[in-house]
């Protein structure tokens, strides 16, 4: 049974992917048909410059029944490709949780700064 809301009767089920400063929203949503198809959206979190508010930029899919066949086929080949090309290890900086904290440190893992970041509580 289907809520009067309008919004509520074409949204019939919802996953979140969070990736850093991305998140995508995979919905099945309803025609007015009664078929269902499919909505990627991603949002994208930005901060403004002006005040430090943050706002979100979103682009969306839309993906029906008729072509899940071929781009479910073209998105697994382009998978596929990167990894095999590139691997799965994710090389890029934005990506690494601990980037902020590591990208200072020489190959032994010796910070390039010239001074010790101690604080009297820790002495």
């Amino acid at each position: 049974m289907y809520n009067t809301n309008e919004k509520d009767q074409e949204e019939i089920f919802s996953k979140v992917l969070r990736a850093g400063r991305r998140t995508y929203f995979f919905d099945v949503r309803e025609t007015k048909a009664s078929d269902y198809y499919l909505t990627i959206t991603e949002s994208k979190k930005f901060t403004n410059n002006d005040d430090g508010t943050f706002y979100y930029k979103k682009h969306k899919i839309y993906l029906y029944k008729e072509d899940f066949r071929d781009f479910s086929s073209i998105l697994t080949e382009m998978i596929n490709f990167i990894i095999k090309e590139r691997g799965e290890e994710v090389i890029s900086e934005r990506h690494q949780k601990n980037y902020d904290k590591v990208k200072n440190l020489d190959s032994a893992g010796v910070s390039g700064n010239n001074f010790t970041d101690i604080n009297f509580e820790d002495i």
